[in-house]
């Protein structure tokens, strides 16, 4: 039996768990007319916003639905591995409207966290199945065919090296990073049947994705061996390559959102994947009761995956490859070019 000391213990333990979880970030939406009344709770994934790449393009997707739609929104960002499937929980329990996962890692997290509150929707970008089993209608997985936007820039890497050698970093040695070098590889190969591939992954656990040290070393290693283009899909890890590709005189391509300014001069073009745009979309779906579960799966044709192409930050790519490219790119839109068999699937 319980004594009262005890359950003051439990409730103040209780209370400094939650307080630890306490978003990092928080707005409050002030817009007239807004929605202030859906909340929506976004759990960022490892390297957290600020890594110029995957999560900040969510945020900024949230960040438009804030905007537009005169949502709440709050933000976590765990400290570790164990904090993810606690910090929705969190949202959860205080009836947030949708709760967000930003990352393969929630899979199996957001799976048992969705069936423990049915009444609440989830999502989670770049959701894995943890199982066959089907998922629980409360929750979306969002998936994009990534190995069509890693098609694009090794199309655009085959085209301009000089060396015919070229480069691909990876974060964790994880299906979905393996799906981009083989996207890349498969790009390459389409354009220029000479060239080499050489990959390199900069870890085995979440870590990999937030050591720019490591991508640094991985690179420099790459362009050493006489890749002239290397492209990085390891989060801020990746802002190593750059720094690589700045010293070695050389090229890289970014991943997921456009990242000329993390080093002008050096990052060539960069692979795009639009998940502030399918957040943005699943924040609206909730509020105009449309939102659906099951797995959704974004590419090229769906306008959420592409490469820099236009625009001060793509000047540095000839006209003649961007041009060729392009064509690619309405080849696999159109359904003229088909990225899983040219990577062997």
């Amino acid at each position: 039996m319980m004594t009262r000391f005890s359950i003051a213990c439990v409730v103040v333990c209780v209370a400094a768990f939650l307080t630890m979880l306490v978003p990092a970030r928080s707005e409050v939406a002030t817009a007239s007319g807004g929605r202030d009344d859906v909340r929506i709770g976004l759990v960022f994934d490892v390297g957290g916003r600020g890594d110029k790449s995957f999560n900040d393009s969510a945020y900024a997707g949230l960040d438009r639905a804030r905007r537009e739609f005169g949502v709440t929104v709050e933000m976590i960002e765990p400290s570790g591995a164990e904090d993810r499937e606690a910090a929705m929980r969190l949202f959860a329990a205080r009836g947030f409207d949708l709760v967000l996962g930003v990352g393969f890692i929630f899979s199996t997290d957001i799976e048992v966290v969705a069936g423990a509150f049915p009444n609440t929707s989830f999502a989670c970008v770049d959701y894995a199945p943890s199982s066959d089993r089907e998922l629980p209608s409360n929750l979306a997985g969002l998936v994009f065919r990534e190995e069509e936007g890693a098609f694009l820039v090794g199309a655009v890497a085959g085209l301009v090296t000089k060396t015919k050698a070229v480069g691909f970093v990876g974060g964790m040695n994880v299906p979905l990073i393996r799906k981009f070098e083989a996207g890349y590889r498969a790009g390459v190969g389409h354009v220029c049947s000479e060239c080499r591939v050489l990959s390199a992954f900069a870890g085995t656990t979440p870590e990999a994705f937030r050591d720019p040290a490591k991508g640094e070393a991985l690179a420099t290693s790459q362009y050493s061996a006489g890749a002239d283009v290397v492209f990085h899909a390891s989060g801020s890890t990746g802002l190593g390559v750059f720094e690589a590709a700045r010293d070695m005189r050389a090229w890289a391509i970014g991943v997921d959102s456009d990242q000329y300014d993390e080093m002008p001069g050096s990052v060539l073009t960069s692979m795009v994947k639009r998940v502030d745009v399918v957040v943005y979309e699943t924040i609206r779906d909730v509020l105009g009761a449309r939102f659906v579960g099951g797995v959704h799966v974004f590419g090229v044709k769906e306008g959420a995956i592409g490469y820099v192409n236009e625009g001060p930050h793509a000047e540095m790519i000839p006209v003649e490859v961007r041009d060729k490219v392009d064509g690619i790119r309405d080849g696999i839109r159109e359904g003229d070019i088909a990225v899983g068999a040219a990577m062997g699937r």
